[in-house]
């Protein structure tokens, strides 16, 4: 057996003696120990590491290490966005709220992410708004900010960090495609607020939007432009102002509210399940932190991030292990704390609530999604959600083994300084192992 420290000379990645087969084979070598060798060796000098194995089916850990201690687990926190999914929405997203008074529709947004989104062809609430006249559209429960707390001030420039907002539209974000010496805009409201200072021929160059205004502009970079998405600054009149665009057809919008009970009826748009998955396979920021709202609209009548999980937190994940600290619904925070054994009981809640078949379909597994490039050999062995932020990174999910052994794991790794690719595959090295092993 060769010793711990020419291992970590030779692999020179982060945490392996935490996942080489022997340590964890191997009784006798106590965590305490473990972390020892991590601490004194170079490679783990900023890392923070916490592991849980568990088997829900002995209700055994099958390992634990540091899986009470709290850290940024980045992306890990689509799992409770998932999770509050799955318990709070019906099998479609609620596109709009509406009622009838005298042949007038009122109309009040859901927050529905999905509304002329280009990952959908067809839009049940865009033709509710083409097949019906006499349409007062009024202002939203919205009573929340634009940007999560503890988001990265600046990416407002990111397609990864569109703003949250009543109505979102296009995706909240502005899609450029050059097309031979052309810049294509989408949605084209915004075709006149591109300026152009470099050259387009060349195709060196960026857009990028104004901090303060949705005025976007071209310059000379050194990396060759094909396309990008920019957000926008969103505003609930700037979204009617986009649907009337797209609809050719002027629409009644008020923020003036209803007095009195109104019995609201809902308009369907998309498979709930079908956003989930695009949620985790690709771990989208904007339909996880909408998907958040439509909880909040759906069974609190409330669109306020801090209102809406505070009260998932008293009810879904009230038997939650350790108290997390919970700011966002898609993991941009770096306010968000959570502890390895928190995910591995949401996990368990979510495999004790619901078929294996569902939880596969949304999940990604080897060589899909986020884990593309991992797991090859894997395919339906693997179920998980991967984590990035700089120096951070997660992974929590589901593995069979090939007795048959099903387990929940979490893996969450914060403050490392090393190769993202080189920890990955030591990851996947480390639960391939136990899946062939047992």
């Amino acid at each position: 057996m060769i010793t711990l420290n020419i291992f970590f000379r030779k692999q020179q990645i982060i945490f392996l003696c935490l996942f080489s087969t022997s340590l964890f084979f191997t009784k006798n070598i106590s965590a305490q120990k473990i972390y020892s060798r991590l601490e004194n060796n170079p490679i783990f000098s900023s890392a923070h590491v916490g592991v849980t194995i568990y088997e829900p089916a002995t209700k055994k850990y099958w390992y634990d290490y540091q899986s009470k201690k709290y850290f940024i687990p980045a992306s890990n926190m689509k799992i409770f966005t998932c999770y509050a999914a799955m318990k709070n929405l019906a099998d479609s997203l609620t596109g709009l709220f509406y009622t009838v008074e005298d042949s007038n529709y009122i109309v009040r947004f859901s927050g529905d992410p999905t509304l002329l989104h280009p990952d959908f062809t067809e839009h049940p609430v865009i033709n509710f708004l083409k097949n019906n006249e006499n349409i007062t559209v009024i202002k939203s429960n919205w009573n929340n900010k634009y940007f999560g707390n503890g988001w990265a001030w600046n990416d407002f420039n990111a397609g990864y960090m569109p703003e949250i907002s009543a109505v979102p539209i296009y995706g909240n974000t502005v899609k450029f495609i050059k097309n031979d010496n052309k810049i294509s805009v989408s949605p084209r409201w915004f075709k006149d607020s591109l300026t152009i200072y470099g050259n387009t021929q060349l195709g060196n160059f960026s857009i990028n939007r104004n901090n303060f205004s949705n005025q976007f502009t071209l310059i000379n970079s050194e990396k060759f432009f094909t396309e990008t998405e920019v957000p926008f600054i969103t505003s609930e009149n700037l979204s009617i102002e986009l649907l009337q665009d797209t609809l050719l057809k002027l629409i009644d919008y008020t923020d003036a509210d209803i007095v009195g009970n109104v019995i609201w009826k809902k308009l369907k748009s998309q498979p709930t399940d079908t956003v989930l998955k695009l949620m985790m396979h690709r771990s989208d920021n904007f339909y996880a932190e909408h998907i958040l709202q439509l909880i909040g609209n759906d069974s609190m009548q409330s669109m306020k991030t801090s209102e809406i999980i505070n009260t998932l937190l008293n009810r879904e994940f009230k038997g939650i292990p350790d108290s997390p600290r919970w700011e966002d619904g898609s993991g941009l925070s770096r306010y968000n704390l959570v502890t390895p054994r928190d995910f591995v009981w949401v996990l368990t809640q979510m495999k004790n609530d619901f078929s294996k078949e569902r939880i596969e379909t949304i999940f990604p597994t080897g060589n899909q999604g986020t884990l593309s490039g991992y797991y090859k050999k894997y395919v339906g062995k693997i179920f998980a959600k991967t984590g990035t932020l700089s120096n951070n990174i997660a992974l929590s999910g589901f593995i069979k083994t090939k007795k048959g052994k099903e387990l929940v794991f979490s893996i969450l790794i914060n403050n490392h300084r090393s190769n993202i690719k080189r920890i990955r595959k030591t990851v996947e090295n480390f639960l391939t192992d136990i899946i062939n092993r047992n």
